[in-house]
């Protein structure tokens, strides 16, 4: 089964609308339409002929018997509101799909919205209440991640306020939420009992209409037996009210006024009308369901207290985003600007809110649907051992890397200085040589300048070999969800160890290769050929003055070995001799001959020593999987 198109259905307390996203485009969303409109009144009515309507054909066709309007809420088990809301999706679903703009069950995926207050038990009771009204492909996502998506993806969003901290708030007809965003991850903020809908205004210039009505008490005897025509009479309402903000200046006389239209009969009109003094009155005055504070009042503290919060977690937003049909409210963007007075955060309200949140949830679905297979693109690539191999191929070029400054170092620090001291009496036999160059060389390989320059040269090997391989690998994926090839790449030429602390490739070397170093190279190899050099000619006169040539050449014929032992256990000529047979350019001389072979046993001993690399092979897999799983978690935020 594969999803081809993404839904976002944006069923609101006043408005709903459907946008469709192809899966395999970044085409922006595309808004779908139901009776030749992109936005519809949250309505639904019932026809004796033709059945059940939806939107504007539910509240202009003659002969509409029943009306309900503004039914969304959180989940209960009020079996009228179940019916209302799963008749309405059933009804809208049949509708885009007699139209041809979905494609059938088994290639679309729908993601509706649901305030960011509600828990997630809500969301799934939603989501199951939406599911038993046939579509089986859905999901119930916050709405506020969909404006966040929407406004990424349409190019509101830089990417350094992607990263960062947006507030966003969606002023809508039943509530207003205020969540904050932190790269895709919404946390809703709770600011006590969110009843905060522009409703609320439609229902004051309702009452306000209703009282000052000449025919009042009759207006409300057909309401009451006839709840259609209050339902029509309230959309008017939201109507007025909708005019007065799309035009506010247009209003601020007190002789113009907004006004909305119902024909109850051929006798009855129902006309709310507002301008700025009455707009002013209605947001001003107690109501019962904020607890008789009035609108505004219980904005503006609303605000305050999403503000409180974040000061509270030392969280300034670079951006507020301001969504929902009611964020056309003026005064709302200059609350929000007040409380939010600081330079670093803008304000900026969404230019089309009435269809923000379906185009994205459409956006939303395509990103969760490629943000996943792009995950399991990378996780394909290590699961495959291709990350392993390609390590393993280039082990011998890091070890030719690292040999020459480790001998170089190795002879500067522990060599030389050992050698030093022997000469100047310090130490007295070459066994003492041997312990003292052992530990000469275990201090420096635990040394910040030994880390400092295995690390030089792990990086410089990483950059050089490891890096052009896996971005080879890695640019297409990139190509394929069409992200910059940077985002799973390392900074060309910066030290890994700076960039990403967690691939410290040189720390594994060290912790894995010292004590070898220490006692078989320099145990092993270099005092070895001091005493070959001494056997040869260096030393050979001190020697004969000391033991008599004699004994020594018999010594050398019948066991070169029992020799070399005895002289590096018992060899110790007096000091006025030391100076004199192994001067500074004798000590220089021998250093720089035995360079050569260092290198040769340091080349030998690392390549022997497989079951370290194996354990740094498997090592640097495992820190590159995890650096490069923090960089697909950073960088799925820019795929659409």
């Amino acid at each position: 089964m594969s999803i081809l198109e993404t839904i976002g259905f944006d069923l609101g307390h006043g408005e709903t609308a459907v946008a469709k996203a192809i899966v395999e485009s970044i085409e922006p969303p595309q808004m779908l339409e139901i009776n030749n409109k992109k936005n519809q009144i949250t309505a639904l009515g019932w026809h004796p002929k033709l059945g059940y309507l939806v939107g504007e054909q539910a509240l202009i066709q003659a002969g509409v018997t029943q009306l309900k309007i503004s039914f969304k809420q959180k989940p209960n088990n009020d079996p009228k509101y179940r019916e209302t809301i799963t008749t309405f999706i059933a009804t809208y679903y049949r509708l885009l799909k007699e139209s041809r703009q979905i494609e059938n069950e088994e290639n679309t995926y729908f993601y509706v919205g649901c305030p960011s207050g509600w828990q997630s038990s809500e969301r799934e009771e939603y989501q199951k209440l939406l599911q038993s009204a046939g579509i089986p492909q859905l999901n119930v996502v916050p709405e506020s991640r969909a404006a966040f998506m929407q406004a990424k993806e349409a190019g509101s969003l830089e990417y350094e306020k992607l990263i960062s901290a947006v507030l966003i708030v969606d002023i809508g007809s039943s509530t207003t939420d205020f969540t904050l965003v932190k790269s895709l991850h919404e946390v809703p903020i709770d600011f006590g009992s969110n009843a905060l809908g522009a409703s609320l205004i439609d229902k004051a210039i309702f009452d306000r209409t209703v009282a000052k009505h000449e025919q009042s008490s009759l207006l409300k005897k057909v309401f009451q037996e006839y709840s259609h025509h209050q339902a029509r009479c309230e959309l008017a309402c939201r109507k007025a009210k909708e005019d007065y903000f799309s035009n506010e200046q247009l209003y601020s006389d007190p002789k113009s006024f907004a006004r909305g239209f119902e024909s109850i009969n051929e006798q009855i009109y129902f006309i709310p009308e507002v301008n700025k003094l009455m707009i002013s009155e209605i947001l001003n005055q107690s109501l019962p369901e904020l607890k008789l504070q009035s609108w505004i009042s219980s904005f503006r503290e609303a605000v305050s207290q999403a503000k409180e919060k974040l000061d509270e977690q030392g969280i300034m937003p670079k951006l507020v985003l301001m969504t929902g049909g009611a964020s056309r409210m003026k005064f709302t963007h200059q609350i929000c600007q007040e409380i939010f007075s600081e330079p670093e955060t803008q304000i900026r309200p969404d230019p089309e809110p009435e269809r923000c949140i379906a185009l994205g949830l459409a956006r939303v679905g395509r990103w969760d649907l490629r943000a996943t297979a792009f995950k399991q693109e990378v996780n394909k690539l290590f699961e495959s051992d291709k990350i392993k191999d390609l390590i393993s191929r280039h082990i011998p070029e890091l070890i030719e890397l690292l040999t020459n400054p480790l001998a170089h170092a190795l002879i500067e620090n522990a060599v030389k200085p050992g050698l030093k001291d022997w000469q100047t009496n310090k130490i007295r036999t070459l066994a003492d040589l041997e312990t003292s160059m052992k530990s000469r060389a275990e201090q420096w390989l635990k040394s910040g300048l030994a880390s400092e320059i295995i690390n030089n040269k792990c990086t410089f090997w990483f950059n050089s070999k490891i890096q052009p391989d896996l971005a080879a690998e890695t640019d297409p994926i990139c190509r394929k969800f069409q992200i910059p090839r940077s985002s799973l790449r390392f900074e060309d030429s910066i030290d890994p160890a700076f960039v990403n602390p967690e691939l410290r490739i040189g720390d594994a070397i060290l912790t894995d290769t010292v004590a070898f170093i220490v006692n078989i190279v320099i145990g092993g190899g270099t005092l070895a050929s001091i005493i070959t050099l001494i056997l040869t000619g260096h030393l050979t006169l001190p020697i004969v003055l000391v033991y008599g040539a004699s004994v020594m050449a018999a010594g050398m014929e019948l066991n070169r070995n029992t020799v070399k032992e005895a002289i590096k256990t018992n060899f110790d000529i007096p000091s006025w001799m030391r100076s004199t047979f192994l001067n500074d350019q004798k000590m220089n001389d021998m250093c720089v001959s035995i360079k050569p072979q260092l290198e040769k046993v340091l080349t030998e001993q690392l390549t022997a020593n497989q079951e370290a690399f194996d354990q740094l092979i498997d090592k640097v897999g495992q820190r590159l999987q995890k650096v490069l799983d923090t960089k697909v978690q950073s960088c799925i935020i820019l795929i659409q």
